[in-house]
């Protein structure tokens, strides 16, 4: 997967990554995190080299399905690096990678009809 395509606005400050990261999965919305353990499923890592700008995920084959139809978000968890000037904007360093299955889309339901008042409601209610 593209590192713009996971990172997102932590792209331009994410140093790149030297050891495999963890990934966990959760099956949960994001909401709802708390109440479920994410689960240990593999590891990530920048294994293409340095010009190559893609994190490869070693996952079953299942999820790598699900992840490349795009069925999860990205939680990422990380590090502040110690900034090399005062000026320098702070780098981050992945730690963790969770992803979050999206739920299904939920149809929206019809609009309600029109509720008609009664002219004894009206009354009632002025």
């Amino acid at each position: 997967m593209s590192r713009r395509h996971v990172l997102g606005d932590l792209y331009g400050r994410c140093e790149p990554i030297t050891d495999p990261v963890p990934v966990y999965v959760t099956e949960n919305e994001p909401d709802h995190v708390g109440e479920q353990v994410p689960e240990l499923v593999g590891h990530a890592d920048e294994s293409l080299g340095h010009y190559a700008d893609a994190f490869t995920f070693h996952l079953s084959d299942e999820l790598c399905k699900r992840l490349s139809a795009g069925q999860f978000t990205y939680e990422l968890q990380y590090e502040l690096v110690p900034a090399r000037s005062k000026r320098a904007s702070r780098r981050v360093c992945i730690s963790a990678v969770s992803l979050i299955a999206r739920q299904n889309y939920k149809k929206p339901e019809p609009r309600a009809t029109r509720v008609r008042v009664s002219p004894e409601a009206e009354i009632l209610t002025k």
